[in-house]
């Protein structure tokens, strides 16, 4: 389920991309924080989803949560004139690397399992000739 929501999130998004205008300067920062933090919760989602406990009321949450959030931090760094924004790109650009990695080790594991249990059917079948 999650995985049709993910792949419909991005065909919309590519289509309505690819219609929709430039987007000014003084917002390219809001957009790509917004971004970094959905990318986030997606990846966070994939990998609850993986260990059987996803919830969709704590993804919606968490991904409003941190767009939020992320964008007044940006909005306050330009008040203040400070880049505050980086620490929360580090923190989400941080926390996509460790999902990716637990989605990569899944799989990983996943692939080396269905191998070696297909040599174990191969070696049993040769023992009982």
């Amino acid at each position: 389920m999650v995985y049709i929501a993910i792949i419909l999130g991005c065909i919309i998004g590519a289509v309505i991309g690819n219609y929709a205008p430039i987007i000014s300067y003084t917002y390219s920062e809001y957009l790509a924080i917004a971004i970094i933090a959905a990318l986030d919760t997606i990846f966070g989602g994939v990998v609850a989803s993986i260990k059987k406990n996803f919830n969709m009321g704590v993804f919606i949450s968490g991904f409003l949560g941190n767009a939020i959030i992320s964008m007044l931090l940006t909005y306050l760094g330009s008040r203040l004139n400070v880049d505050i924004y980086l620490a929360a790109i580090f923190v989400f650009v941080g926390r996509i690397f460790l999902n990716l990695g637990e989605i990569r080790r899944y799989y990983l594991k996943k692939i080396t399992d269905a191998m070696s249990s297909k040599k174990d059917k191969k070696r049993g079948k040769q023992t009982k000739k």
